[in-house]
C-alpha cells in the first residue's frame, strides 16, 4: 500500500546532492515516499513523508542518485521521549499542525523524525500525545477550517 521509496530534487535548486551549508564537505539526498494509513476510525489517508540520506559529498556523489530513481525499503517514522539531537532538540519536537503546539505524553514532549532503512521487518515507533484538550481548544479558537480536532488529533499516533 506504500508506494515506492523516490530520490527528489529540491525545487528550489533542481539539484538532487545538495551541499550543507554549515560544512560543505557533506551533504545530503532528499526521500519521499507515499503512506497509505488507516486510522483507529477505520479512515484511509495517504500521506507523503521524506527524509535526508546525509553523507560526505564525494560518497554522495559516487553513489549516483538521480531524480526519480526508486530505492529498495522505505521511510519510517521514529518518536522518542528523549531528543535525537542533543545539541538542537526543538529541531525534532512533534508539532500538531499549523497549531504550533507542541505534542506530549504527560508533561513530555515528543520528538518525531523520519529515517530511511532497507530493514525489511522495520516499523514506525510512535507515541500516542495526550494533551487532546489543549489541541481542540487551539483548533477551536483558530479561523482555519481545513482541519478538525476530532478527526485529525484523536487517533494520530
Amino acid at each position: 500500500m506504500n508506494s515506492k521509496v523516490k530520490v527528489v530534487a529540491l525545487d528550489e535548486t533542481g539539484l538532487v546532492i545538495n551541499q550543507s551549508k554549515s560544512n560543505p564537505e557533506y551533504g545530503y539526498v532528499r526521500l519521499e515516499q507515499t503512506h497509505t494509513m488507516v486510522d483507529n476510525n477505520g479512515f484511509l489517508r495517504r500521506k507523503n513523508v521524506s527524509t535526508l540520506i546525509h553523507g560526505t559529498m564525494d560518497e554522495l556523489s559516487a553513489s549516483n542518485f538521480y531524480a526519480g530513481q526508486e530505492l529498495p525499503g522505505t521511510i519510517i517514522i521514529k518518536e522518542s521521549l528523549e531528543p535525537f539531537n542533543a545539541k538542537n532538540p526543538e529541531r525534532d519536537l512533534k508539532i500538531a499542525g499549523d497549531t504550533g503546539i507542541i505534542c506530549k505524553k504527560g508533561d513530555s514532549p515528543i520528538y518525531r523524525k523520519t529515517v530511511y532503512t532497507t530493514a525489511s521487518n522495520a516499523d514506525n515507533e510512535t507515541i500516542q500525545h495526550d494533551n487532546i484538550a489543549e489541541l481542540r481548544a487551539a483548533y477551536e479558537n483558530s479561523s482555519s477550517s481545513a482541519m478538525t480536532a476530532n478527526t485529525d488529533f484523536d487517533n494520530v499516533g
